[in-house]
């Protein structure tokens, strides 16, 4: 019988290899960033003979020191029974793709609490029932002084008989739910300090928008769903809105055959003898400034040499009376002899 829980013991321990791994350099370890750095040479001939299973040997010792590390750190338990260790700062700095979040503004109960020097103690889940005498988890199914499970409720001297408990019993606690709602989106409201959206939209609760107001109210609530209004049904007699259209790329990898013909296009076009650039409509544009810029200058001497002349309440030009007659008739402002010796003119 020894022999034989031996030779099972044996072949138990060969299937697993043991936790103790040597090395000839020791690992360079990151806990941080679970991170290990193996520093030794690879074996030529056995990565010849085997790849795979040589790197696959290499990769579980490494691992395995790695673990080693970890669980050499304080861990602590969970409610659920989860044994987390608490890993350290990290030491490698390593690039990120955005920058680093920053810390969640303190709620207005925090900094009562923080200046009342309150301090949060974590309470346990489980609660003693002293009318079914047993243990019962605070919260959730099952939980301690839930109505649903009293068949009944002791109505108050100054209650109203006729009056459900239950009924009133549920509405309180649908009122305390939305208070507390309220109250946190109101603390995540001054957290932000006001913040509002950048798009400008109608009041609420307002009867007298405008057009341009209910039309931009209506575009701004179809555009907001996750296509961008793509599939929002349109109204009766809606006005069709407008859409952006988006620029379109290239791909970057894909069809290799299609990014060849642009490079052929784009050589041609810069291997042809006639000039991409339109020399006729660009010299015709230069000629057309230039009479512009001349015709602008003479106009501009010319007023200078002239006196102001003076307008009428028209709009047009007043011409002055002296010296001219606009009632006068061919060959007036000439002197005349009649048959009696007078003169006229």
């Amino acid at each position: 019988m020894a022999m034989e829980a031996e030779s099972i013991l044996a072949a138990q321990q060969a299937q697993y290899k043991s936790t103790e791994v040597e090395k000839e350099v020791e690992l360079q370890f990151d806990v941080g960033n679970l991170l290990a750095t193996d520093l030794n040479n690879l074996n030529e001939d056995e990565l010849k003979k085997n790849r795979d299973e040589y790197l696959h040997t290499i990769m579980r010792d490494n691992t395995q020191l790695l673990l080693n590390k970890i669980w050499e750190l304080p861990v602590e338990k969970t409610d659920e029974g989860l044994i987390l260790a608490q890993l350290p700062s990290p030491t490698t700095v390593l690039p990120r793709e955005k920058r680093i979040p920053k810390p969640r503004p303190p709620t207005t109960w925090e900094l009562f609490a923080k200046q009342k020097g309150i301090r949060k103690e974590k309470r346990s889940r489980m609660v003693f029932d002293e009318q079914a005498q047993e243990w019962k988890p605070r919260w959730g199914y099952n939980r301690v002084g839930d109505t649903k499970q009293n068949w009944m409720m002791e109505v108050p001297d100054n209650a109203d008989p006729n009056e459900d408990q239950f009924e009133k019993h549920s509405k309180e606690r649908a009122e305390k739910i939305a208070k507390n709602e309220y109250q946190r989106l109101s603390n995540i409201s001054k957290a932000e300090k006001g913040k509002r959206l950048k798009v400008p939209l109608p009041p609420p609760f307002t009867k007298n928008l405008g057009k341009h107001e209910l039309t931009r109210a209506l575009g701004t609530a179809k555009s907001s769903t996750a296509s961008v209004g793509k599939f929002t049904p349109s109204l009766p007699k809606e006005p069709e809105q407008k859409r952006e259209k988006k620029r379109r790329f290239a791909p970057v990898v894909g069809d290799a055959g299609a990014e060849k013909q642009r490079s052929l296009d784009l050589l041609s076009k810069l291997s042809k003898k006639r000039e991409v650039l339109d020399v006729k409509k660009a010299t015709t544009d230069h000629l057309a400034s230039e009479q512009t810029q001349t015709h602008r200058k003479r106009k501009s001497e010319g007023r200078e040499g002239k006196k102001p002349t003076k307008r009428s309440k028209m709009g047009g030009v007043k011409k002055s009376s002296r010296g001219f007659n606009t009632n006068a008739k061919k060959g007036a402002g000439k002197t005349a002899t009649s048959k009696t010796g007078r003169k006229s003119k």
